[in-house]
């Protein structure tokens, strides 16, 4: 099982199209952004309302109503958004399964269970270091390194997608 669910990883794509690093589209539906990629609208919405209430995002109202970024790309971490979708969880559950040891016939010397368990302070430090990477890269870092891997036109073609369904929804509103 995954340590860090879908759920990140299709927040984090959601929030790209909404950095305007180099040129998202810095406001967009839930609806939208869920057809973008494939995904239900329910889902996405809950997505949503958790990075909402964890303040990464700021619905809008009216006919182009949405959500847009509360802050900017360069302030929201990828753990801000793992936090936010998976809440807070460690990486290792320490179980204490060295006072179970079969020659301490349930009376475990005082030595074997004594200070923190050398396995549970590796997974400590894996999950100390793997925080800091992920506090370190912002939204703003991911987005210029797709738009230095994707082709101009894509951002373009985003925008100009997401325009004319917004442009689309505003007409039948009418």
């Amino acid at each position: 099982m995954s340590h860090v669910s879908s759920g990140v990883e299709y927040a984090l794509h959601c929030l790209l199209h909404l950095t305007e690093v180099p040129s998202g589209v810095g406001e967009a539906s839930v609806r939208d952004l869920a057809e973008l990629q494939g995904l239900s609208v329910d889902y996405v919405a809950k997505l949503f309302t958790k990075l909402h209430k964890a303040g990464l995002t700021v619905a809008t109202e009216g006919a182009r109503g949405g959500f847009r970024l509360a802050r900017s790309a360069k302030k929201i971490s990828v753990l801000d958004v793992m936090v936010a979708v998976d809440g807070p969880k460690a990486l290792f559950d320490c179980r204490e399964i060295r006072a179970n040891c079969a020659v301490f016939g349930g009376r475990p010397p005082r030595w074997s269970t004594q200070g923190i368990c050398s396995i549970h302070a590796v997974m400590l430090e894996a999950e100390k270091r793997m925080t800091d990477v992920l506090a370190a890269q912002t939204l703003a870092g991911l987005a210029e390194n797709v738009a230095a891997k994707a082709p101009r036109s894509y951002h373009t073609d985003i925008v100009h997608w997401i325009d004319e369904r917004s442009a689309s929804r505003r007409l039948e509103a009418d």
